[in-house]
């Protein structure tokens, strides 16, 4: 029986796991049953595929989407895998043959809907051998998720239906309530909780305020311009303005199209499908546009609007750079959209909840503290490090000890016992007799007026601070309480340091954004410093020319980061395609001939010495040994002239 290792190897060309992907598929292996979050891009996917090549019988893949299971399904083929996906975008009689293939075993993954799943129960019980249950975007099922579906909600019985098929559920945006709520839904038995890092450092992150129209419109040309012949998204609120903007971009010559809820789905799915192919650069979206994809090489993600959660905003900005390449991501924020996104909050189903999350996106977009810390301490991932790839980081505030500041707002939460919210913590540090207050006696507390000589409006910000860098956490589920983290008691206990952002009040002029700008350094790292540029430019024809003839997208023909790869390496032989990252054995064996050609006539006609990789190290042995030859005769050299200076000396 192979290893998950030689499975990954061989499938999908990785040499090597993502933190906790090898212990995730052993575990589901075992017959166990795991809540999986990774971040978008992170490799979720990759935790119930191996399971299902190493396990007996069809896993089953509850999906929420059509044109996600399609881009799953032709990726999986194109690695060699036989999956497929039962939903209504097919012609019953290709569904009936689907079923028969399941039947038969010669399936190894089945995407379904959470409505398919539920009508074609009895089959699969009666007829399918099913492996495992993975439930894929499961924030789906919970009311506290971000983009709750009813249909989810009919998947509690799974276990009940299968007895021993271990069950699965994965997400990449679910905080802790609503990791609570996923497990309690599903009634898991005794599942282990799997939580990857959140961080993407291969994000920039950028926030600009206050600006009108026209200067976004400027800044997105710009990040446009950086990215040419690239793609990238803009998430809009409204479906006007995606049209303005489109409408815009497309009278300086980009290639630009709409995607929301207005057009017919024929007009969507065409929409999607010439993004996705490379033939429309730039989608200009409502939040609707996204998820239906895995598109890994999507180089800037731009919000035109504030938009309504950090669930949200993450999984958006998740969508850009999954194959790990640098990404720029850009968040405009200003007032109208505060304005529009509360009355979309009010108007819904949990106004308090949405205002809440509201208001840590806005806390996000206003804050003074690294903005991938934050991020990853609102899913649970305290940090005190600085990312150096965001806008705070590349100007960061001026700083000062505000140690004693963060001990007097822990106390007053922890003699609280922990129930009380924002404006009764401060209200209790500035001794203000409030109703909330007295009633809770915590007038009386040692506590009390502890911080009267700091304004209402800078300890605010102070806590935000606080909650920004993971020192306490919003217990939503317990109306809004603020919990102190652990990072947050060894600051109480003495054995932590904490350094705060000065408050300065934000210059909003048009003068005082530009000196703000002058001073970014984007930082975009090198990959690959002996990639030829010229010869990346030819396989991305080849890519093109391939992926057309075969009527797939580029990126499922072979990825940018394999086609950088392959530019800086240029293999020169099939055994050399093994050291490529990407490719796995189902791909060298359809295209590995055809790329090795390509790079074969690049070198000739630059008449360049190949170097295939299997003899790369011989030949630095061989430089190595000359420069030690070389060496040796230097310092034969010197020993003579020190000698003959000696002699000198002594007549």
């Amino acid at each position: 029986m192979q290893s998950p290792l030689q499975i990954l190897k061989q499938y999908y060309g990785y040499d090597s796991f993502r933190p906790l992907q090898e212990e995730i598929i052993n575990h589901v292996c075992q017959g166990g049953d795991a809540l999986v979050l990774m971040p978008t891009g992170g490799g979720k996917s990759l935790c119930y595929q191996i399971p299902a090549l190493l396990m007996d019988g069809v896993a089953v893949v509850v999906s929420p989407l059509i044109s996600l299971m399609k881009d799953q399904v032709d990726t999986l083929r194109s690695n060699g895998i036989a999956a497929e996906a039962l939903n209504s975008g097919n012609e019953e009689r290709v569904n009936r043959i689907i079923r028969e293939r399941c039947c038969a075993g010669d399936v190894k993954v089945l995407y379904l809907s959470p409505e398919r799943l539920v009508t074609d129960l009895e089959w699969l019980r009666a007829c399918v051998h099913v492996s495992l249950i993975a439930i894929d975007e499961a924030h789906c099922i919970s009311q506290w998720g971000h983009d709750f579906r009813p249909e989810y909600t009919q998947l509690g019985t799974l276990h009940e239906q299968f007895p021993g098929v271990p069950v699965m559920a994965l997400t990449a945006t679910a905080d802790k309530v609503t990791r609570q709520d996923i497990l309690e839904q599903l009634h898991m038995k005794e599942p282990r909780l799997f939580v990857s890092s959140f961080d993407r450092p291969n994000l920039s992150l950028d926030v600009k305020r206050g600006y009108a129209a026209k200067e976004k419109l400027r800044t997105i040309l710009s990040i446009i311009n950086r990215h040419q012949g690239e793609n990238g998204i803009i998430y809009c609120t409204s479906r006007k303005n995606t049209e303005k903007l489109a409408d815009k971009l497309r009278s300086y010559k980009i290639s630009a199209d709409v995607y929301h809820a207005g057009m017919t789905a024929e007009e969507r799915n065409h929409v999607q499908e010439e993004f996705i192919n490379d033939r429309i650069d730039v989608i200009c979206a409502t939040v609707a546009f996204g998820m239906g994809i895995d598109k890994s090489n999507i180089r800037f993600v731009i919000h035109y609007n504030l938009p309504k959660s950090i669930e949200s905003f993450y999984q958006e900005i998740g969508r850009g750079g999954r194959d790990g390449l640098p990404t720029e991501t850009t968040l405009f924020y200003n007032l109208q959209d505060i304005i529009t996104l509360r009355k979309f909050a009010d108007e819904s189903g949990q106004r308090d909840t949405n205002l809440e999350k509201l208001q840590r996106m806005q806390e996000y977009a206003e804050a003074s503290v690294c903005r991938r810390r934050i991020l990853l301490n609102y899913f649970g991932e305290t940090t005190d490090c600085q990312c150096g790839n965001c806008d705070v980081c590349h100007t960061p505030p001026q700083m000062f000890d505000g140690t004693i500041l963060v001990q007097k707002a822990l106390s007053a939460v922890a003699r609280a016992n922990e129930s009380i919210g924002f404006t009764v913590t401060i209200d209790i540090l500035r001794a203000m007799p409030t109703h909330e207050v007295v009633q809770g006696g915590y007038d009386k507390m040692k506590t009390y007026g502890a911080g009267r000589d700091v304004t209402a409006r800078d300890w605010h910000d102070y806590m935000l601070q606080m909650l920004q860098m993971g020192f306490i956490e919003i217990a939503y589920n317990e109306n809004n309480h603020l919990h102190i983290t652990p990072l947050g008691r060894e600051v109480l206990q003495g054995t932590r340091q904490v350094q705060l952002a000065v408050i300065v009040r934000e210059d909003f002029s048009v003068k005082g954004r530009k000196k703000k700008e002058k001073a970014l350094k984007p930082i975009i790292p090198d990959i690959l410093p002996d990639e030829d540029p010229n010869l990346f430019q030819r396989l991305r024809e080849l890519r093109r020319s391939l992926a057309d003839e075969a009527k797939k997208p580029a990126y499922i023909i072979m990825s940018d980061r394999t086609l950088h790869d392959l530019a800086a390496k240029r293999p020169t032989s099939i055994a050399a395609l093994g050291t490529i990252f990407g490719i796995g054995e189902h791909k060298a064996k359809t295209y590995g001939e055809i790329f090795i050609k390509v790079i074969k006539e690049y070198v000739e006609e630059n008449e360049e010495i190949p170097f295939p990789i299997e003899n790369r190290v011989e030949e630095k042995n061989k430089k190595l040994k000359e420069y030690e030859e070389e060496l040796k005769k230097i310092e034969a050299l010197k020993k003579e002239i020190e000698e003959k200076i000696r002699m000198l000396q002594i007549e």
